[in-house]
Protein backbone atom coordinates (compact mmCIF):
# COMPACT_ATOMS: atom_id res chain seq x y z
CA UNK A 1 0.00 0.00 0.00
CA UNK A 2 1.24 3.25 -0.73
CA UNK A 3 2.52 5.61 2.13
CA UNK A 4 2.72 8.77 -0.44
CA UNK A 5 1.53 9.93 -3.69
CA UNK A 6 3.49 12.35 -5.68
CA UNK A 7 1.44 13.19 -8.72
CA UNK A 8 2.22 13.85 -11.89
CA UNK A 9 -0.22 14.92 -15.48
CA UNK A 10 -0.10 13.02 -18.36
CA UNK A 11 0.35 15.35 -21.30
CA UNK A 12 0.04 12.70 -23.96
CA UNK A 13 -2.03 9.61 -23.89
CA UNK A 14 -0.61 6.47 -22.93
CA UNK A 15 -1.19 3.71 -25.13
CA UNK A 16 0.67 1.23 -23.82
CA UNK A 17 -0.51 -2.28 -22.59
CA UNK A 18 0.96 -4.83 -20.16
CA UNK A 19 3.27 -6.62 -22.32
CA UNK A 20 4.29 -3.88 -24.28
CA UNK A 21 5.30 -1.86 -21.21
CA UNK A 22 6.87 -4.67 -19.82
CA UNK A 23 9.09 -5.45 -23.14
CA UNK A 24 10.41 -1.61 -23.16
CA UNK A 25 11.12 -2.13 -19.26
CA UNK A 26 13.10 -4.94 -19.20
CA UNK A 27 15.88 -3.50 -21.27
CA UNK A 28 16.53 -1.35 -17.58
CA UNK A 29 16.09 -4.29 -15.58
CA UNK A 30 17.25 -4.07 -12.01
CA UNK A 31 20.95 -5.20 -11.25
CA UNK A 32 23.06 -4.90 -8.59
CA UNK A 33 25.91 -2.45 -8.24
CA UNK A 34 29.23 -3.34 -9.84
CA UNK A 35 31.91 -3.33 -7.38
CA UNK A 36 33.48 0.64 -8.56
CA UNK A 37 29.62 1.50 -9.01
CA UNK A 38 28.22 4.19 -6.50
CA UNK A 39 24.89 3.11 -7.23
CA UNK A 40 22.39 1.53 -9.98
CA UNK A 41 18.56 2.05 -10.53
CA UNK A 42 16.38 -0.71 -12.42
CA UNK A 43 12.58 -2.39 -12.86
CA UNK A 44 11.99 -5.33 -10.69
CA UNK A 45 8.80 -7.34 -10.34
CA UNK A 46 6.06 -5.50 -8.66
CA UNK A 47 4.87 -8.69 -7.64
CA UNK A 48 8.66 -9.54 -5.68
CA UNK A 49 11.28 -11.59 -6.83
CA UNK A 50 9.65 -14.94 -8.20
CA UNK A 51 7.11 -13.00 -10.79
CA UNK A 52 8.27 -12.33 -13.87
CA UNK A 53 6.44 -9.43 -15.39
CA UNK A 54 7.61 -6.04 -14.69
CA UNK A 55 4.37 -4.30 -15.38
CA UNK A 56 0.92 -5.45 -12.87
CA UNK A 57 -1.90 -4.51 -14.71
CA UNK A 58 -5.35 -3.55 -12.11
CA UNK A 59 -8.42 -1.57 -12.67
CA UNK A 60 -7.03 0.15 -15.69
CA UNK A 61 -4.14 0.99 -14.13
CA UNK A 62 0.17 -0.10 -14.99
CA UNK A 63 1.56 -0.86 -11.61
CA UNK A 64 5.91 -1.11 -11.86
CA UNK A 65 8.78 -1.07 -9.39
CA UNK A 66 12.32 -0.13 -9.30
CA UNK A 67 15.04 -0.90 -7.17
CA UNK A 68 17.42 1.91 -6.18
CA UNK A 69 20.72 -0.11 -4.91
CA UNK A 70 23.45 2.78 -3.50
CA UNK A 71 26.88 1.63 -1.31
CA UNK A 72 27.23 3.01 1.65
CA UNK A 73 30.42 5.06 2.17
CA UNK A 74 30.51 8.21 4.42
CA UNK A 75 32.37 11.08 3.57
CA UNK A 76 33.80 10.78 7.02
CA UNK A 77 35.15 7.11 6.80
CA UNK A 78 36.52 8.21 3.26
CA UNK A 79 37.97 11.36 4.96
CA UNK A 80 39.61 9.68 8.41
CA UNK A 81 41.41 7.28 5.29
CA UNK A 82 42.69 9.95 3.68
CA UNK A 83 44.11 11.90 6.71
CA UNK A 84 45.90 8.74 7.99
CA UNK A 85 47.44 8.06 4.24
CA UNK A 86 48.33 12.30 4.12
CA UNK A 87 49.73 12.06 7.85
CA UNK A 88 51.91 8.93 6.84
CA UNK A 89 53.38 10.84 4.06
CA UNK A 90 54.31 13.86 5.30
CA UNK A 91 56.27 12.23 8.28
CA UNK A 92 58.37 9.70 5.91
CA UNK A 93 58.96 12.23 3.62
CA UNK A 94 58.63 15.69 5.64
CA UNK A 95 56.71 17.56 3.25
CA UNK A 96 53.30 18.55 2.70
CA UNK A 97 50.95 17.01 0.43
CA UNK A 98 50.02 19.49 -1.91
CA UNK A 99 45.84 19.89 -3.37
CA UNK A 100 46.54 17.86 -6.78
CA UNK A 101 48.24 15.13 -4.75
CA UNK A 102 45.62 15.12 -2.25
CA UNK A 103 42.83 14.74 -5.04
CA UNK A 104 44.75 12.24 -6.97
CA UNK A 105 45.40 9.97 -3.21
CA UNK A 106 41.37 10.58 -2.34
CA UNK A 107 40.26 8.89 -5.52
CA UNK A 108 42.59 5.95 -5.51
CA UNK A 109 40.82 5.37 -1.51
CA UNK A 110 37.67 5.53 -3.11
CA UNK A 111 38.11 3.46 -5.38
CA UNK A 112 39.57 0.51 -3.27
CA UNK A 113 37.39 1.24 -0.56
CA UNK A 114 34.58 1.29 -2.61
CA UNK A 115 33.98 -2.80 -3.49
CA UNK A 116 34.16 -3.40 0.87
CA UNK A 117 31.63 -0.96 1.23
CA UNK A 118 27.54 -2.18 2.39
CA UNK A 119 25.23 -1.81 0.06
CA UNK A 120 21.72 -0.76 0.65
CA UNK A 121 18.63 -1.28 -1.81
CA UNK A 122 15.39 0.76 -1.95
CA UNK A 123 11.97 0.14 -3.62
CA UNK A 124 9.42 2.49 -4.84
CA UNK A 125 6.19 1.65 -6.57
CA UNK A 126 4.51 3.99 -9.20
CA UNK A 127 1.54 3.22 -10.83
CA UNK A 128 -0.33 5.30 -14.33
CA UNK A 129 -3.56 5.56 -14.62
CA UNK A 130 -4.44 6.46 -18.58
CA UNK A 131 -7.88 6.80 -18.14
CA UNK A 132 -7.31 9.50 -15.29
CA UNK A 133 -4.35 10.68 -16.95
CA UNK A 134 -2.43 10.36 -14.03
CA UNK A 135 1.19 9.01 -12.42
CA UNK A 136 1.06 8.24 -9.00
CA UNK A 137 4.57 7.43 -7.12
CA UNK A 138 5.14 6.21 -4.21
CA UNK A 139 7.36 8.74 -2.59
CA UNK A 140 7.80 11.59 -0.50
CA UNK A 141 10.61 14.14 -1.95
CA UNK A 142 10.62 15.58 -5.70
CA UNK A 143 14.15 13.92 -6.07
CA UNK A 144 12.59 10.20 -5.45
CA UNK A 145 9.99 10.77 -8.11
CA UNK A 146 11.98 12.48 -10.35
CA UNK A 147 14.35 9.42 -10.80
CA UNK A 148 11.18 7.00 -11.39
CA UNK A 149 10.02 9.57 -14.19
CA UNK A 150 13.38 9.62 -16.04
CA UNK A 151 13.71 6.12 -15.77
CA UNK A 152 10.37 5.67 -17.73
CA UNK A 153 11.67 8.48 -20.35
CA UNK A 154 15.06 6.52 -20.86
CA UNK A 155 12.97 3.11 -20.79
CA UNK A 156 10.47 4.47 -23.19
CA UNK A 157 12.30 7.11 -25.16
CA UNK A 158 9.38 9.61 -24.23
CA UNK A 159 6.82 9.72 -21.12
CA UNK A 160 5.50 13.66 -21.25
CA UNK A 161 4.75 13.90 -17.94
CA UNK A 162 4.02 17.25 -15.73
CA UNK A 163 4.33 18.27 -11.86
CA UNK A 164 0.97 19.36 -11.05
CA UNK A 165 0.26 23.13 -11.44
CA UNK A 166 -2.41 24.77 -9.37
CA UNK A 167 -3.68 28.09 -10.47
CA UNK A 168 -5.70 29.12 -7.51
CA UNK A 169 -3.87 29.92 -4.23
CA UNK A 170 -3.43 26.72 -2.14
CA UNK A 171 -1.97 28.43 0.97
CA UNK A 172 -4.98 30.36 1.03
CA UNK A 173 -7.66 27.91 0.10
CA UNK A 174 -5.91 25.66 2.73
CA UNK A 175 -6.12 28.62 5.29
CA UNK A 176 -9.60 29.43 4.33
CA UNK A 177 -10.43 25.76 5.18
CA UNK A 178 -8.84 25.58 8.87
CA UNK A 179 -10.18 29.30 9.68
CA UNK A 180 -13.95 28.33 8.88
CA UNK A 181 -13.33 24.95 10.59
CA UNK A 182 -14.51 22.88 7.32
CA UNK A 183 -13.03 21.84 4.21
CA UNK A 184 -15.06 21.04 1.21
CA UNK A 185 -16.32 18.44 -1.12
CA UNK A 186 -15.49 15.31 0.49
CA UNK A 187 -13.20 16.58 2.45
CA UNK A 188 -12.85 16.89 6.45
CA UNK A 189 -10.37 18.30 8.66
CA UNK A 190 -8.44 16.58 10.43
CA UNK A 191 -5.86 17.22 13.69
CA UNK A 192 -2.80 18.45 11.90
CA UNK A 193 -1.27 21.26 9.68
CA UNK A 194 1.91 23.31 9.08
CA UNK A 195 1.42 26.88 9.06
CA UNK A 196 4.41 28.84 7.52
CA UNK A 197 5.13 32.89 7.34
CA UNK A 198 4.61 33.80 3.82
CA UNK A 199 7.84 36.56 4.45
CA UNK A 200 10.09 34.38 6.34
CA UNK A 201 10.29 30.28 5.51
CA UNK A 202 12.36 29.72 8.83
CA UNK A 203 9.19 30.82 10.73
CA UNK A 204 7.43 27.09 11.06
CA UNK A 205 4.90 25.84 12.99
CA UNK A 206 3.82 22.44 12.94
CA UNK A 207 0.80 21.10 14.64
CA UNK A 208 -0.28 17.11 15.49
CA UNK A 209 -2.86 15.71 17.62
CA UNK A 210 -4.55 19.40 17.58
CA UNK A 211 -7.62 20.89 17.31
CA UNK A 212 -7.72 23.32 14.26
CA UNK A 213 -10.36 25.49 15.45
CA UNK A 214 -8.98 25.94 18.56
CA UNK A 215 -7.60 29.71 19.33
CA UNK A 216 -3.84 29.30 19.17
CA UNK A 217 -4.38 28.07 15.49
CA UNK A 218 -6.35 31.42 14.75
CA UNK A 219 -3.77 33.23 16.07
CA UNK A 220 -1.42 32.07 13.78
CA UNK A 221 -3.64 32.86 11.19
CA UNK A 222 -4.38 36.16 12.05
CA UNK A 223 -0.76 36.97 12.44
CA UNK A 224 0.11 36.55 8.70
CA UNK A 225 0.92 32.84 8.72
CA UNK A 226 -0.24 30.81 5.96
CA UNK A 227 -1.41 26.75 6.07
CA UNK A 228 1.00 25.09 3.73
CA UNK A 229 -0.06 21.34 4.53
CA UNK A 230 -3.53 20.06 6.38
CA UNK A 231 -4.25 16.94 7.79
CA UNK A 232 -7.50 15.48 5.90
CA UNK A 233 -9.80 12.35 5.48
CA UNK A 234 -11.91 12.06 2.19
CA UNK A 235 -15.11 10.53 2.51
CA UNK A 236 -14.41 8.63 5.90
CA UNK A 237 -12.32 6.30 3.69
CA UNK A 238 -8.48 7.80 3.33
CA UNK A 239 -6.69 10.21 5.72
CA UNK A 240 -4.04 12.10 4.47
CA UNK A 241 -1.72 15.08 4.67
CA UNK A 242 -2.63 17.65 1.71
CA UNK A 243 0.47 19.55 0.70
CA UNK A 244 0.86 23.05 -0.94
CA UNK A 245 2.18 21.42 -4.12
CA UNK A 246 -0.73 19.22 -4.13
CA UNK A 247 1.47 15.99 -2.99
CA UNK A 248 -0.10 13.57 -0.46
CA UNK A 249 1.74 11.82 2.58
CA UNK A 250 0.85 9.84 5.30
CA UNK A 251 -1.75 8.11 3.05
CA UNK A 252 -3.80 5.57 5.57
CA UNK A 253 -7.07 3.83 4.93
CA UNK A 254 -9.65 3.25 7.52
CA UNK A 255 -9.46 -0.02 9.47
CA UNK A 256 -12.59 -1.08 8.00
CA UNK A 257 -11.32 -0.92 4.41
CA UNK A 258 -8.09 -2.86 5.36
CA UNK A 259 -9.91 -5.46 7.06
CA UNK A 260 -12.18 -6.08 3.72
CA UNK A 261 -8.19 -6.85 2.18
CA UNK A 262 -7.44 -9.42 4.75
CA UNK A 263 -8.16 -12.48 2.15
CA UNK A 264 -7.56 -14.80 4.82
CA UNK A 265 -4.35 -16.64 2.68
CA UNK A 266 -0.96 -14.55 3.79
CA UNK A 267 0.77 -16.45 0.98
CA UNK A 268 -1.55 -15.36 -1.78
CA UNK A 269 0.71 -11.90 -1.74
CA UNK A 270 -0.85 -11.31 -5.54
CA UNK A 271 -4.26 -11.25 -4.77
CA UNK A 272 -3.66 -8.90 -2.12
CA UNK A 273 -1.62 -6.39 -4.51
CA UNK A 274 -4.74 -6.87 -6.23
CA UNK A 275 -7.09 -5.64 -4.16
CA UNK A 276 -5.04 -2.93 -2.26
CA UNK A 277 -4.10 -1.00 -5.93
CA UNK A 278 -7.89 -1.47 -6.71
CA UNK A 279 -8.69 0.26 -3.63
CA UNK A 280 -6.09 2.84 -3.57
CA UNK A 281 -6.71 4.01 -7.16
CA UNK A 282 -10.39 3.56 -6.52
CA UNK A 283 -10.10 6.26 -3.79
CA UNK A 284 -7.63 8.33 -5.87
CA UNK A 285 -9.59 9.02 -9.01
CA UNK A 286 -11.88 10.92 -7.55
CA UNK A 287 -10.05 12.70 -4.84
CA UNK A 288 -7.26 13.59 -7.52
CA UNK A 289 -9.99 15.00 -9.89
CA UNK A 290 -11.99 16.92 -7.11
CA UNK A 291 -8.35 18.61 -6.08
CA UNK A 292 -7.49 18.92 -9.77
CA UNK A 293 -10.76 21.03 -10.39
CA UNK A 294 -10.91 22.76 -6.85
CA UNK A 295 -7.07 24.44 -7.47
CA UNK A 296 -7.38 24.97 -10.97
CA UNK A 297 -4.68 22.23 -12.20
CA UNK A 298 -3.31 23.27 -15.39
CA UNK A 299 -3.96 20.81 -18.16
CA UNK A 300 -6.06 18.30 -15.77
CA UNK A 301 -8.48 15.64 -18.11
CA UNK A 302 -6.46 16.75 -21.68
CA UNK A 303 -4.37 13.87 -21.38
Amino acid sequence: MFKNAKVYRLTAPFDWDQVQLHERLGDQRFRPCGPQEVATLGWTAPLGANAELLVHAVNGCMLVAARRQERLLPGSVLSEALAEKLADIEQAEMREVPRRERTRLREELLVQMLPQAFTRSRLVRAYVDPEAGWIVVDASSDKVAEEILSLLRKSLDSFPAKPLTPTAPVAERLSGWVASGSASGGLTLEDQCVLRDPEDSRAVVRCRGQDLTAPEVRNHLDAGKRVVAVGLNWNERLSLLLEEDLSLKRLQFADELLDELDTGDAEDEAARLDAELMLLSGELRPLLAYLAEEFQVEGAGSA
